[in-house]
């Protein structure tokens, strides 16, 4: 028997994959991590924005809350 019952005859475990399949799996994650950040701090300073435009004034009420004459 070559194996002692195993289906190989090698005595060392064969890897699947490279160290170079490794790296482009790593360098992967990271584009995909940086364009997930992207994604998160576009849409936070969407957020923002919308939030900083819903507290501005309307600019067609003027400060003593009467309507602006232009509108009538």
């Amino acid at each position: 028997m070559l194996g002692g019952g195993r289906l190989s005859s090698r005595g060392f475990p064969v890897y699947r994959g490279t160290m170079a399949d490794k790296d482009e799996r790593k360098a992967r994650l990271a584009e995909q991590l940086r364009a997930n950040l992207r994604r998160r701090k576009a849409q936070a300073r969407a957020m923002r924005d919308d939030a900083g435009a819903a507290d501005m004034p309307d600019p067609a009420i003027s400060a003593d809350d009467a309507p602006s004459p232009d509108l009538k």
